[in-house]
């Protein structure tokens, strides 16, 4: 079936509707002022585009909907033609045509291939039996639940940021949780050595149970999963896997058509992200560009945003993209930005390790150290967006170096919003500049962080740079004259800091005392934990004291499962336990008829 353009329309053909291919969309629309273009897309999934970065929240909705970037009717609303759960399958360079799974032929002027990537999968001995996952889409984690509904054990394969976020999702569904990572620490492109060693102490404080330089041998089982074997010969006993092992690009429509891909994957594109046919561009997780494949959505959105440019005629280049993220990986915070891992030769390094509280600090310097390179935060991210900013900029820094690091009591010198020139990067996921959101502000009448987050897209995407949205926000509110309100939420009317303080004045010890002194009401998510994090920093009493303040798993000391069961794990302190104590734990499971492994 051949469906033709209307018109005079040029017909530009976006092959994937995800994040990126949505991007794509987005901008075509909003700078194709002509309307030049009528715009055709293929989404192979049965749902439109959907924020997979929050992939992992659908474990606490398991509502699609929530997930969604655009709604169905938007498409229609800026004529854009979707075919839902039809993949393109392949391009007619000559003809200029591009035909769908189902046999829709679309006569094309220009193409955009925004496939993104599919997950690799290790080819060992039963890597397809009954039981083995992805970590991808939706369906792949509706499968996850389902399948986990009747499992007691689970091994993640990659112990990267996906797979991080796998595990938690496995604890959270009540599985014993192992990661498995080749690498000899965590998260080996974010973070160096002493940033794992903090992060995997953090998570196996968790009960996730983390393995280190293992290699994959084979999975065992004959027809459904029951074990993983590795190269060591070590056997772990389970009954799924989930693998999170990295990602490839998903090139085969351009090798079908002769475009030119790289060695390893990868479509090659040129600054304009045009590919070796110049009637066809590649962005995001599938296009190489000088040597790179980026798998972050950051750089994809830049890179559509340059395509769209080019393609409306304007003057645009991509050479390259910021790789800064910042993360909270099962309850941790995690950020890298910048160069952090620049050679001695042209660099220096100041590091901060708090092994009683979990926090790591890294910040890389040039040899004079009047110039922030990057740096790497684990535990404590608080100052992720100034310090980026700062590694970002060209101008020497307002301190000295170990003043990032320690903190001179006032914040960062030189990084407050008022500081901040108009062309600082605030929202790098987005592109969005401290400019654009003043200019947003006052041409928009904004008056909160959630209207400006709609308007200008800042703070939309990982959601790291939202401290800083809110600084510039608050900065342009008081430029104006308007007052805004610091309360920490809407049962107190003080933030965390003067709450604090009344706290420590007036010894104030439960939260049921701090609310019928200074709140209202009854408390919420946002100050329950507020208060149990400064009674516990003032007067650190015991957890069952303020189970008031506790999440339901903490209050019971044991995690809750489907069906309103908890597993409870004994805490065993230095993993020794005397054969006296483990009778005791068998009479306990004996006379309440639990369920032991």
């Amino acid at each position: 079936m051949i469906q033709q353009s209307s018109g005079q329309q040029k017909n530009v053909v976006v092959i994937g509707n995800g994040m990126v291919g949505l991007r794509m969309c987005e901008q075509l629309v909003e700078k194709d002022l002509t309307r030049e273009y009528k715009i055709v897309t293929f989404c192979e999934e049965p749902r439109a585009a959907y924020d997979r970065v929050g992939l992992t929240q659908f474990f606490a909705h398991n509502d699609a909907e929530k997930l969604m970037l655009a709604r169905q009717e938007w498409y229609a609303e800026n004529n854009i033609d979707l075919h839902l759960a039809d993949r393109a399958v392949s391009i007619d360079r000559q003809n200029k045509t591009v035909r769908s799974q189902k046999g829709i032929e679309i006569p094309y002027d220009k193409v955009v291939i925004a496939t993104g990537s599919y997950p690799f999968v290790p080819n060992v001995p039963g890597i397809k039996n009954r039981g083995v996952f992805v970590y991808r889409t939706i369906n792949d984690l509706e499968q996850i639940i389902a399948y986990a509904g009747h499992s007691q054990k689970a091994a993640v394969i990659g112990g990267g940021l996906l797979g991080l976020e796998a595990a938690k999702a496995a604890l959270d569904l009540g599985l014993e949780t192992h990661v498995l990572e080749f690498a000899p620490r965590l998260m080996p492109r974010q973070i160096d050595d002493a940033g794992s060693k903090i992060l995997v102490q953090k998570i196996e404080e968790l009960g996730v149970q983390v393995h280190l330089n293992k290699a994959t041998d084979s999975v065992l089982g004959e027809s459904s999963v029951t074990g993983i074997r590795f190269q060591d010969g070590e056997e772990l006993e389970l009954d799924m896997i989930i693998v999170s092992a990295g990602i490839r690009p998903r090139d085969e429509l351009a090798r079908e058509c002769e475009l030119e891909v790289g060695e390893r994957g990868g479509i090659l594109v040129n600054d304009n992200l045009q590919t070796s046919d110049p009637d066809i561009y590649a962005v995001g997780e599938v296009a190489l560009h000088s040597g790179m494949v980026y798998g972050l959505v950051a750089p994809g959105y830049q890179m559509a945003e340059v395509a769209a440019t080019h393609l409306c005629h304007g003057e645009a280049e991509f050479t390259g993209s910021d790789l800064s993220t910042k993360l909270k990986l099962m309850g941790v915070d995690v950020a890298s930005f910048g160069d952090y891992d620049a050679g001695p030769e042209i660099s220096q390094s100041l590091t901060f390790e708090d092994p009683f509280n979990g926090v790591y600090k890294k910040l890389v310097f040039n040899r004079e150290g009047t110039k922030l390179l990057g740096g790497i935060l684990i535990g404590d991210a608080s100052d992720y967006g100034s310090l980026s900013i700062l590694a970002k900029s060209s101008d020497a820094l307002p301190c000295q170096p170990h003043e990032l690091v320690v903190g001179t009591g006032g914040g960062i010198p030189g990084s407050s919003a008022a500081d901040m020139s108009d062309d600082a990067q605030i929202c790098s996921c987005n592109n969005v500049s401290k400019g654009q959101i003043c200019t947003a502000i006052k041409e928009q009448n904004l008056s909160s962080v959630d209207e400006i987050k709609a308007c200008t897209k800042a703070g939309g995407g990982c959601g790291g740079c939202l401290p800083l949205v809110t600084d510039v926000f608050k900065a342009e509110m008081k430029a104006a004259g308007i007052t805004v309100s610091n309360r920490l939420c809407e049962h107190f009317d003080y933030s965390r800091t003067e709450l604090f303080d009344i706290i420590k004045v007036k010894k104030l010890k439960t939260f049921s005392a701090v609310i019928e002194d200074c709140g209202s009401g009854n408390g919420c998510e946002v100050c329950k934990p507020a208060v149990a994090s400064i009674l516990a920093s003032l007067w650190n009493e015991h957890i069952i004291d303020h189970s008031s303040l506790q999440d339901t798993n903490d209050r019971f000391l044991a995690n809750m499962q489907r069906g309103g069961l908890y597993s409870i794990v004994p805490r065993v302190p230095g993993g020794e336990i005397t054969p006296e104590k483990l009778i005791v734990l068998g009479e306990v499971g004996k006379e309440y008829g639990l369920y032991t492994k």
